[in-house]
């Protein structure tokens, strides 16, 4: 990092040039914000108060909504705030802790979404042995191993980004520290470091998703020989969510790192990024509760309890 004497910050762009746009987007991202602060928290209550929902999968889901409103929260607020304020400038070392919270929380999710595949593998492929294989100790093991691999991601990430030497005229065409737009500064070659802890990081990411498909390709065999429809729907209602929020998380993150950036960001561009930075912290919470009878119980519990 010997650029530090020389770079003080950066300008984030945001999404529009023009003010006025900017105050639409950062009211529509408040709204969204919101919402993921709401259901996060009310997941978070649900399954810490309610003891029907003392049980691996709601232990995960519970340390998921941590996370997401951790994710959520390292680069919607400061957004927020810079469109407000007309002021888009940010520190060299707010990018760099910016940019090693995002690769944290971004890994960390990836991670735990495949421990709750298995966590689901195990449920409904091996159900006699469920207690036995998912107890106490593998479930903490469990988050430990999550939070690891977000902390060594994010400072292979970081370190790699920031140990380039940066030219040009420092401007992000994001709302937040990109690091395929930090890479756009190099003044060399320097960047091919980090495009190798990039494509490290993506296989990471698809071997995860190998896993996760792996243990979906068995869940769906198991269940379609479930010879009740009451127990195929109940036990798909605890599958597809799941699948559903890893596929739009993975796929658009994938896809907006490896793919050729130019330098006038198109709307593409803007809208993968939301698929993968906004989008699945403030779903989450719907798509878990909305399909989950449980969960949707212990939420009426949590209002009733606030009532009294």
């Amino acid at each position: 990092m010997a650029n530090f004497t020389t770079l003080k910050g950066f300008l984030l762009m945001g999404f529009s040039a023009k003010p006025e746009i900017e105050i639409v987007c950062a009211s529509m991202f408040l709204v969204l914000y919101l919402v993921a602060l709401t259901g996060n928290i009310l997941i978070i209550t649900a399954t810490s108060i309610d003891d029907s929902l003392h049980s691996p999968l709601y232990f995960f889901l519970k340390h998921l909504s941590f996370l997401d409103l951790c994710y959520i929260s390292v680069t919607v607020p400061r957004y927020i705030c810079n469109s407000f304020m007309h002021n888009g400038n940010i520190s060299l070392w707010e990018c760099i802790l910016q940019c090693f919270a995002f690769t944290l929380c971004g890994s960390s999710e990836m991670a735990m979404l495949t421990v709750m595949s298995y966590d689901r593998y195990v449920a409904i492929c091996l159900p006699l042995r469920y207690e036995i294989i998912m107890n106490v100790s593998t479930c903490i093991h469990g988050i430990l191993a999550v939070w690891i691999s977000g902390v060594i991601s994010g400072v292979m990430h970081t370190a790699a980004t920031f140990s380039i030497h940066f030219c040009g005229a420092n401007i992000i065409h994001q709302f937040f520290c990109d690091v395929p737009q930090l890479l756009k500064f190099s003044c060399s070659n320097e960047y091919v470091g980090e495009l190798g802890v990039i494509l490290f990081l993506s296989l990471v990411a698809f071997l995860c998703f190998i896993c996760i498909g792996l243990s979906y390709m068995h869940i769906f065999s198991t269940v379609l020989q479930i010879p009740s429809a009451e127990g195929r729907a109940k036990a798909f209602s605890t599958c597809l969510p799941h699948l559903s929020v890893v596929m739009l998380f993975l796929s658009t993150g994938v896809f907006d790192f490896l793919k050729p950036h130019s330098d006038s960001p198109t709307a593409l561009d803007f809208l993968l990024t939301v698929f993968y930075t906004v989008l699945p912290p403030a779903l989450n919470p719907m798509i878990y509760s909305l399909r989950n009878k449980a969960m949707k119980t212990a939420l009426r519990k949590v209002f009733k309890r606030r009532k009294v």
